[in-house]
């Protein structure tokens, strides 16, 4: 239960409110242990989703009862849950500022700390802090230790932000069109999909989840093989000429130690085309 609660962002007490309530379904048991799943979740940010709206928890109660026992709202809320479903699968860590200190050492300035407050990486929990995420934690710490300035780490992570979220776009415009694009036209209509569509689009995108992620590392694999070459091409060109220093004085097109003619004064060969043209063209 504290799990399900840290991962749905609310207090246990709140919890076990809903669970009193009746507006979370029962866990799954094994003897004396009790199961919640990402379905548990999925109905915790529902109810998060209608408090927005602003709906009343008595409200959200007679919905969730109509759940029960009436088919359409029980596919509209189905379908919300469905969507509603993380794909992220980040762990927050909690940490004191001794310990976020500890990471970045001697680079927890205030102006750090203010940036990663507006990207979002930490957050205050009372006297703590929160990272949004394990992972990126651990690469921002690594990066760090190999010497890259916490403030030049945080700014790249300010323009991943804004890249990332826009190949985030490109998926769900795919899937808004072409996975949710028939239920969304009927719900406009005044129609609600029923329980079979909603199995199907639950499916769907569940199976498109990994899909995405498989798509992504595997572009962002190749785009930084294609980086990696120009910037190595780039350097060896850069240095071995000044180091090379030679000249072909004599014209004679030979080998510099760069191991390119230098092309001055090397004669044409009537057989290779030229920018003209063909030979005699």
């Amino acid at each position: 239960m504290a799990e399900l609660a840290k991962e749905a962002g609310i207090t246990v007490r709140t919890l076990r409110f809903y669970r009193e309530r009746r507006l979370l379904p029962p866990p799954r048991r094994e003897g004396r242990i009790a199961w919640y799943n990402e379905h548990h979740l999925a109905r915790l940010r529902t109810i998060a989703a209608l408090l927005e709206r602003g709906h009343t928890l008595g409200g959200i109660a007679d919905l969730l009862a109509a759940f029960e026992n009436g088919r359409d709202v029980a596919e509209l809320l189905g379908l919300h849950s469905a969507l509603a479903v993380p794909w992220s699968r980040e762990t927050p860590v909690r940490l004191t500022p001794e310990e976020l200190a500890d990471h970045f050492e001697g680079q927890v300035t205030a102006e750090n700390l203010a940036a990663s407050l507006d990207i979002g990486y930490v957050a205050v929990d009372g006297d703590d802090l929160v990272h949004i995420s394990r992972r990126l934690l651990d690469a921002s710490t690594d990066l760090v230790a190999k010497g890259v300035p916490l403030a030049a780490v945080l700014a790249a992570g300010r323009e991943l932000r804004v890249q990332v979220d826009a190949i985030a776009g490109t998926f769900t415009e795919l899937i808004r069109t072409h996975v949710l694009g028939d239920a969304l036209a009927r719900i406009a209509d005044g129609a609600l999909p029923d329980a079979a569509e909603v199995a199907r689009i639950t499916e769907t995108i569940e199976r498109l989840r990994p899909i995405a992620e498989s798509v992504v590392d595997a572009e962002l694999s190749m785009a930084i093989d294609r980086r990696v070459r120009a910037e190595l091409n780039a350097w060896l060109t850069g240095h071995a000429t000044p180091a090379a220093g030679k000249e072909d004085p004599a014209g004679t097109g030979e080998p510099t130690e760069t191991g390119q003619p230098t092309g001055e004064g090397q004669p044409a060969d009537p057989e290779q085309p030229t920018d003209a043209g063909p030979a005699g063209g």
